[in-house]
């Protein structure tokens, strides 16, 4: 296998030729489509040169240049592509070229999902279906037409608006769409198949009605209204917070079961993975309800930061989806909590994003090179990319961010665009240096912010001695300093707020305010400051950093009780229940006088957030411990985290078994779905006492469940209980729900995240099930990805077993699907994190991937990544 090639940022170039537009002719067969390209080529400058096309996997039936047949001397092919030798100036190519949906199981470009077709361009997919240049800076109107048998495939789909239809002979019929907006063709989409749809429609606030349809199979139409409404209150959003409206006059969703994505932000034609689309009380959780809330919101607000203004290579990719994830972000917690909302993301952020910082693929934001781009649909990408955004917002406010944004889509509507553009918005907008912004774009790692108190009571002066560090990482050893908001107060030893005055200042400026660190160290004082304070530090998570200061027990338990940033509420619960965790690995009878009174405090404090109070009571995951102890061993977090909820559970047992009883949840409204997420977090604490009375408790919760959050989270409990009626919740759960495949993906994730010492022969045994597909993401995501990354108790056994089963699924997945192959592999590569013993196996098992003859770029890049730091690793060509 020759060695994959590097693609480097700094080796960037234009496109040689412009594309005026792009016309598609699909005659649609399952083994055997035709797909007719013409394209309307321009020379980008004087100088002739070769016209290079990607293509991948197609077989070339015609190719003519003004519609003369070109003669073999005249171009070159290869399974990369086909380059024509010397292209005049402009010039019309037409290319018919055949496509094999049915058999395309890696589910880029155009493949069958249930019989009907779809197709997936993002990244690089559109050369699956023709020669093109596949990049994202090659943008024109695209004109669609769909010719299919009529009975089979009676809805015909493209972007943009319908401009005509008919019919053909034996019984075929075609359609065509027509694209107004330039675009490039990875967003370019087509569905085809026996539809059903449900229709709504929007007014803009200029007045204009827009047609809203979302396709799928008919006996899942009744699961689609949530998956509406959260579109029009996306549509609205969009309209409110950043004045933007929708620009065509249809906007359509499908929803398909083989996806290996989320969805994709097609313009007009949204294409979902269904488990992101259908709801109902009784087959989703409200967790699904707020996802599919949070994802149709991303994908619609797409059409600007993405579609409209687009990327201009695959380097800039959190241009838009960094930028995109901060606006679905923004949307949630303005329909719901803004304090649970930012609680959530950064606990992913942390658990997530801090650890690909700390491994072999960190990589910038912005990353200087790659393989494989399918690999950079990262948490870095996504969720600290729309954490540099929200910079920008903490630093400028909200109306300065708007202006920023207003400027960044006057200048760049319908361009492919740079980070630097975008920084360059927000600068200007608000007539603002923030060139230093520009380092978050290309440093990796997650630096790490040392805060040190002194205080002068005899002036009643506070200082704060602030330090930034980041560690080396793939791309650079030497870090330049971040720009780094600290938004902070402090607390009186009354528990009120002083009025924050820095030196310097003719007056307080409120008793929370945002400073800048610019260098690496520097330090801000605060006068009039009538007491010792305890700091409230780094509030509403102002930056993506480590914060490391001095908090002692009794610190954090004032912090839980007084502190009026939810966040850092939250944080302060976090950081005491950690310490004492990480005691407790090297002192198992630890305890903490502070834990248990500062718990009982937020369980029954009546002012408190329902939602909060539920995540504030949650302990850090094993994950987040296994991020904060060198190495980390598994099996000894693991009984840590149950040790010390059990502890917790004995002393609160009556508090905890008297909140849940008191909470009555009806509906599906914010009030309701507070009060079940609290209700659940009091269940796991009953659970984790080990009384048979709470077992009892969970079933009946169990069996008198009347819509799935509630049977879900019981299941769940049950899943990890050692017990009979675990058996008999599992047999009822399915013999309940084996006609639902996405309810069924909910009862493989309950088995495969159990702890108990049989779960891998137990997934062993579950991926014979008749419901588990191999070629179906969403069952190796429910099944093999749970038991990989979300228990780590499980596969982590000492004898190494979980390594082997990954590995063996891992290259069995490459050679179907190396995307999702890619995705399941990472497990293995946390390796220099774990105990000796733990971490030979693993490298064992990497090894064994590496030198595996023919496996894909997307895994070999994960795979190479991950152990070329091991001066012993030769990986295979």
């Amino acid at each position: 296998m020759p060695q994959p090639q590097t693609i480097e940022l700094q080796n960037y170039q234009q496109p040689d030729y412009h594309v005026n537009s792009v016309q598609l002719t699909f005659r649609l067969a399952p083994e055997g489509t035709e797909v007719t390209s013409r394209v309307i080529y321009q020379r980008n400058g004087d100088a002739t040169c070769p016209l290079k096309l990607d293509g991948e996997s197609l077989d070339l039936l015609s190719i003519a240049l003004d519609d003369q047949p070109l003669s073999k001397d005249s171009y070159q092919l290869s399974d990369q592509g086909l380059t024509l030798l010397q292209p005049p100036a402009q010039f019309t190519l037409t290319i018919t070229t055949r496509i094999h949906p049915a058999s395309n199981s890696a589910l880029e470009g155009l493949y069958q999902s249930g019989g009907n077709y779809c197709t997936q361009c993002e990244a690089q997919g559109f050369r699956r279906i023709t020669y093109y240049q596949d990049r994202p800076d090659v943008m024109a109107p695209f004109d669609v037409r769909i010719e299919a048998e009529k009975a089979t495939n009676p809805v015909l789909l493209s972007n943009g608006n319908m401009v005509g239809h008919g019919d053909l002979d034996k019984g075929w019929h075609w359609v065509e769409w027509q694209d107004p907006f330039a675009k490039p063709c990875y967003l370019f989409a087509l569905v085809a198949g026996d539809l059903a749809h449900v229709e709504d429609h929007f007014q803009t606030m200029s007045g204009r009605d827009i047609t809203l349809r979302i396709f799928t199979e008919a006996h899942h139409i009744h699961q689609c209204d949530h998956a509406m409404q959260s579109l029009k209150r996306a549509m609205r959003w969009d309209e409110e917070r950043f004045g933007r409206e929708y620009d065509l006059d249809l906007f359509m969703i499908v929803a398909v079961d083989d996806f290996n994505m989320g969805a994709m932000e097609n313009k007009g034609l949204n294409i979902f993975n269904s488990r992101l689309v259908f709801a109902s009380p009784e087959t989703a959780t409200d967790d699904d309800y707020i996802a599919i809330e949070a994802v149709i919101g991303h994908e619609y607000f797409h059409n600007w930061t993405g579609n409209r203004i687009t990327c201009r290579d695959w380097f800039q990719l959190s241009l838009k989806e960094g930028l995109t994830v901060f606006r679905d972000q923004e949307f949630t917690a303005d329909t719901h909590s803004h304090a649970v909302k930012r609680i959530e993301d950064v606990r992913m952020l942390r658990t997530h994003q801090f650890s690909e910082d700390a491994s072999p693929m960190a990589h910038p934001i912005r990353p200087a090179s790659y393989i494989e781009i399918n690999n950079f649909y990262t948490v870095t990408v996504y969720e600290k990319g729309a954490e540099v955004v929200r910079l920008y917002h903490t630093m400028l406010g909200e109306d300065g961010f708007r202006r920023g944004m207003d400027l960044y889509f006057e200048r760049h509507d319908g361009q492919a665009v740079t980070t630097e553009d975008f920084l360059a918005a927000m600068s200007d907008a608000n007539d603002t240096d923030l060139s230093q912004m520009q380092r978050w774009y290309d440093q990796a790692g997650t630096p790490t912010l040392t805060v040190r108190m002194s205080y002068d009571a005899k002036n009643q002066r506070c200082t704060l001695h602030c330090q930034q560090s980041c560690p080396a990482t793939p791309e650079a050893i030497e870090k330049k300093p971040f720009l780094i908001p600290l938004t902070l107060g402090l607390l009186l030893p009354d528990g009120q707020e002083a009025e924050l005055q820095l030196e310097g200042d003719a007056e307080p400026q409120g008793t929370e305010r945002t400073v800048l660190i610019r260098d690496n160290a520097v330090s801000f004082t605060f006068i009039n400051i009538p007491a010792r304070p305890i700091p409230s530090l780094l509030r509403n998570f102002s930056a993506p950093v480590l914060l490391n200061m001095e908090h002692n027990s009794a610190d954090d338990a004032f912090l839980m009780a007084h502190d009026r940033d939810a966040f850092n509420r939250w944080d302060a619960a976090q950081r005491l229940t950690m310490k004492i965790m990480l005691e407790m690995l090297h002192e198992p009878t630890y305890t903490d006088s502070a834990l248990i009174p500062a718990f009982q405090i937020l369980l029954n404090d009546p002012q408190l957030d329902l939602a909060l109070k539920a995540e504030a009571l949650t302990l850090p995951s094993e994950s987040d411990i296994a991020e904060a102890s060198h190495p980390a061993h598994p099996a000894a977090i693991h009984q840590v985290r149950e040790n010390l909820r059990r502890h917790i559970a004995e002393h609160l047992y009556g508090d905890f078994e008297a909140m849940f009883h008191q909470l009555q949840d009806h509906g599906m409204d914010d009030t309701a779905m507070q009060q079940r997420k609290l209700k659940h977090v009091c269940l796991s604490y009953l659970m984790a006492s080990g009384r048979k009375e709470a077992v009892t408790l969970t079933y009946q919760h169990f069996t008198q469940a009347t819509h799935m959050t509630d049977q879900y989270a019981a299941l769940t409990l049950l899943a990890q209980c050692d017990c009979s009626e675990r058996v008999a919740a599992l047999q009822a759960f399915e013999t309940q729900w084996q006609g639902d495949a996405h309810v069924m993906d909910k009862w493989f994730a309950a088995q495969a995240s159990s702890p108990l010492s049989d779960t891998l022969a137990s997934v062993q045994s579950l991926m014979n099930h008749p419901q588990f597909h191999f070629t179906n993401p969403n069952k190796v995501r429910a099944l093999i990805g749970s038991f990989a990354m979300r228990n780590p108790a499980a596969f982590h056994r000492a004898d190494g077993a979980g390594y082997t089963f990954l590995r063996e699924q891992v290259l069995k997945l490459d050679a179907i699907n190396p995307q999702i192959a890619a995705r399941m592999v990472r497990p293995l590569i946390s390796w220099r994190n774990i105990e000796p013993n733990g971490s030979a196996l693993m490298q064992q098992e990497l090894k064994a991937i590496a030198a595996q003859h023919g496996i894909s770029n997307d895994l070999f890049e994960i795979v190479s990544k991950s152990l070329e730091s091991d001066p012993q690793i030769e990986l295979k060509e």
